[in-house]
């Protein structure tokens, strides 16, 4: 399977919340043209939790829309409800999305036989493709690769897994476990850092968010790896190194990467969802450094 690097997108809005089309616009431009492998809408660094149903349905319509099959794009559909998963679902497989991305229901502490049941009924109600999202510092339950081989297994329609954890050896389980059965099976890492060593371990790739800001310099890193040239992919992992203390500025770091990617000189605000706030002086500061250090200025 080739190394891709995927973008988890930010959302454009406007001083009032709304979506800001052009800048949405410009953005997407900026990815493709940058080299990113696709696209993902309504991740995390998307804000959908903010985001009512009606406007998540505006962005799905804008993005497949516009990006028009340049690259892949990928839908994160996920809400706290079975029902509005499965709606979202398929409302972003009939517009024409490759594929969707769903996190399990957060706030409580899931068993694993409520993800199980949640996972199963979204997967039988949708002819979406279905990427799992696993991400046990937002919903408190991991989806444990012993689950994951059931779910796959008994669904068809789930082929890929994003993996958001900081220990590597949770992702080499889960490529252990299921790749033997199901090669095809697509497990991505959800932290830059990690995108090589998931290659190594045989996964697919990773899903970073970085690469909102310089997806010239992610998409040069794949191209290094699938050409297995060793020099230039150290020479990348240093970058990217320096790159994720760019996480640290700000909780969340939303504000933050959109405030670079605005220093960056796309054109774009840096308004997020509330209670989301801009980055003060302090943080822009720091992250012009960062910038800096890496030659993105």
């Amino acid at each position: 399977m080739k190394a891709r690097f995927l973008t988890p997108v930010v959302t454009a809005f406007d001083e009032n919340g709304k979506l800001d089309i052009q800048a949405n616009k410009n953005i997407y431009d900026h990815l493709i043209n940058g080299g990113v492998d696709g696209i993902v809408v309504m991740g995390s660094t998307g804000e959908f939790f903010n985001m009512p149903l009606a406007q998540q349905k505006e962005l799905i319509d804008l993005a497949v829309g516009y990006i028009n099959k340049r690259t892949k794009v990928y839908i994160g559909t996920s809400c706290m409800s079975v029902e509005d998963t499965i709606e979202m679902a398929n409302y972003a497989n009939s517009a024409g999305a490759d594929a969707v991305m769903i996190i399990s229901p957060y706030y409580f502490r899931l068993s694993d036989e409520s993800i199980e049941s949640f996972y199963n009924q979204v997967a039988s109600s949708t002819e979406a493709h279905i990427y799992l999202y696993n991400f046990p510092d937002r919903t408190g339950h991991d989806l444990s690769p012993e689950l994951t081989l059931k779910l796959v297994k008994k669904n068809k329609n789930i082929v890929g897994y994003k993996d958001t954890v900081t220990v590597m050896a949770h992702t080499r389980s889960l490529i252990s476990l299921i790749k033997p059965e199901f090669p095809e099976f697509d497990i991505l890492s959800g932290f830059d850092e990690n995108f090589t060593h998931n290659i190594l371990c045989g996964g697919g790739g990773c899903i970073g968010g970085l690469s909102n800001l310089a997806p010239e310099i992610f998409a040069a890193w794949t191209k290094a790896v699938n050409e297995k040239d060793f020099d230039k992919i150290a020479e990348y992992q240093k970058i990217v190194d320096k790159m994720m203390k760019i996480y640290d500025i700000g909780t969340p770091f939303i504000p933050i990467i959109k405030k670079a990617m605005m220093i960056r000189g796309i054109d774009m605000k840096d308004y997020c969802t509330k209670p989301f706030i801009q980055a003060s002086y302090e943080q822009t500061q720091k992250i012009i450094a960062i910038m800096k250090e890496v030659n993105l200025l």
